[in-house]
């Protein structure tokens, strides 16, 4: 029915003025800001910087490998199977064996039950290793389904990485998505200088604890030159890794007020802590990030409390930066940039200028083509555009949305979309005036008849939105979020707040005044 009761009335102009109102916060000043919502403008839109980061997981594959060395020779020596010339270089484990044992060690290897070496992928249903064999030698390595299993796991594991140390530094809606099997794109719009940035994307941030020894025996040892250049030999045994922390955070020393990073770690990261200095007290720790020393300390007591603090001589700046690499975790592999840009605001100007004119350009011409062709029904009509506007503006706001070009691009064929609804309830409302109904009951049935086509219409490119957002990405995703959002503001605003103000018109004339009017559309 056209009548809409007070409540229902109250709702829709309600719900109008309060999404309207969060459009309006785009016009804050940044000085003086009252409501910290907004539409962050993306890359092409705001300037910023592009880069193109590559894994480089040739690190890990020989890690990997390395770990597979003791396992390996446990299951040797558990199925009673003699060996000799164990060797590791880097894509590969070489042994000597009898020519008798090979058809064992090949049964052994590709066991899904009993090996402890060689791990079956089910994705692939194929094993991590394999082995080629000559004469009494055997070759163990990764093969082709291990090696793309190690690619996925790094990649993945990389992005959540970058991600959080990007967060940590308050970048604003920055985009990082993966490209290809190696490589990571990363977009931080409104940042002109990412020389920070990609400082700390280039380190891979593996923490160590080891104890300093000069026993050549001792588990074996590196010799790493420490933060003052002293040469120090490092037990290869790891006390813990990055990988026990909780926490970490840049302090200032209570005594000598310099710059330190504070760290919490897990319970076995505690234990293991507490038990390695009540043994070692007055032996020296060495604090070791990407295989450089960057402290030394003596333990003067044993650390019990699972808590510590990092000193070597930081800047406050350089504390921070160690505090969140030591939060975000580690990289699997290091990460090169293969690919940098930086995009001007100038640039960003001339897109949005050119948007902007866009958008306003079409706006005009269809607020005049619906006054020309509907006349009073026509403002009508442009009235609910602008409501689905400020709506759309203001859902996007209280979002925070990332707006771009393509994104621009939506919200003009939103106002297409919106036109379209009311030309198409008009028609129709023109089409029952022929059957010489009553004026009330030809906009009554006209809305009524043209919701299941409108809803039609805006449904399927609905579909289509919901689409591009699921498998598009960057910039397909900003098209796909202002086109889905136009598509609910249009629904809106054509049948409650175009439908309420048409109904107060039609109730508010009588006969065949307005009948003779409404047949000059």
């Amino acid at each position: 029915m056209l009548n809409f009761s007070k409540i229902k009335t109250i709702s829709i102009y309600l719900i109008l003025i309060i999404i309207a109102f969060f459009s309006f916060l785009n016009l804050q000043d940044d000085k003086n800001v009252f409501i910290d919502k907004k539409i962050n403008l993306g890359l092409d839109l705001q300037g910023g910087s592009y880069l193109l980061l590559e894994t480089d997981t040739k690190p890990l594959i020989e890690e990997r490998l390395q770990n597979k060395v003791l396992p390996l020779k446990k299951l040797l020596r558990d199925n009673e199977i003699s060996f000799k010339n164990f060797l590791i270089n880097s894509n590969e484990i070489i042994f000597e064996i009898d020519p008798k044992n090979l058809k064992k060690v090949e049964s052994i290897f590709f066991n899904k039950k009993t090996n402890i070496v060689n791990n079956f992928i089910d994705k692939y249903n194929s094993f991590e290793l394999d082995l080629e064999y000559n004469n009494n030698k055997i070759k163990v390595f990764f093969s082709k389904y291990g090696i793309l299993t190690i690619n996925n796991s790094a990649i993945k594991q990389s992005i959540e990485i970058v991600r959080r140390r990007i967060d940590d530094l308050g970048t604003k809606e920055p985009t990082i998505l993966q490209r290809g099997d190696k490589r990571i794109l990363v977009e931080l719009p409104g940042v002109k200088n990412p020389e920070r940035i990609k400082e700390l994307l280039g380190k891979t941030a593996k923490l160590h604890f080891r104890l300093v020894s000069d026993e050549k025996n001792d588990f074996g040892y590196d010799v790493l030159i420490n933060e003052t250049g002293e040469k120090l030999n490092v037990n290869k045994r790891i006390i813990f890794s990055g990988e026990n922390l909780v926490d970490a955070q840049p302090r200032l020393d209570s005594t000598s007020n310099e710059p330190i990073v504070s760290f919490t770690l897990d319970r076995l990261g505690a234990q293991r802590f507490a038990k390695v200095t009540l043994d070692n007290v007055g032996r020296r720790v060495a604090i070791v990030l990407d295989d450089e020393i960057i402290s030394a300390p003596v333990v003067r007591e044993p650390i019990t409390g699972g808590n510590g603090t990092i000193s070597g001589n930081f800047s406050f700046q350089e504390s921070t930066d160690l505090a969140l690499l030591l939060r975000s975790g580690a990289l699997p592999t290091p990460l090169n940039i293969v690919e940098e840009r930086t995009v001007g605001p100038d640039l960003g100007k001339d897109s949005i200028k050119s948007g902007t004119l866009s958008l306003i350009v079409g706006f005009i011409l269809v607020i005049l083509f619906m006054i020309i062709k509907y006349r009073i029904f026509g403002l009508i009509a442009n009235f609910a555009l602008i409501s689905n506007l400020l709506m759309l503006v203001g859902i996007l706001t209280i979002l925070e949305a990332t707006l771009t070009l393509p994104g621009i691009a939506g919200i003009i064929l939103t106002v297409g979309m919106a036109v379209d609804a009311n030309v198409l309830i008009f028609e129709r409302i023109r089409e029952e005036l022929k059957t010489e109904k009553s004026i009330i009951h030809a906009f009554d049935t006209g809305y009524n008849r043209a919701k299941i086509t409108v809803l039609d219409a805006n449904i399927t490119t609905l579909i289509a939105a919901i689409i591009l957002f699921s498998f598009g990405s960057g910039p397909i995703k900003g098209f796909a979020i202002t086109l889905g959002i136009g598509i609910v503001t249009t629904l809106f605003s054509a049948y409650f707040i175009a439908r309420h103000l048409t109904s107060v018109i039609v109730l508010s004339k009588k006969g065949d005044s307005i009948k003779i009017w409404l047949k000059k559309i």
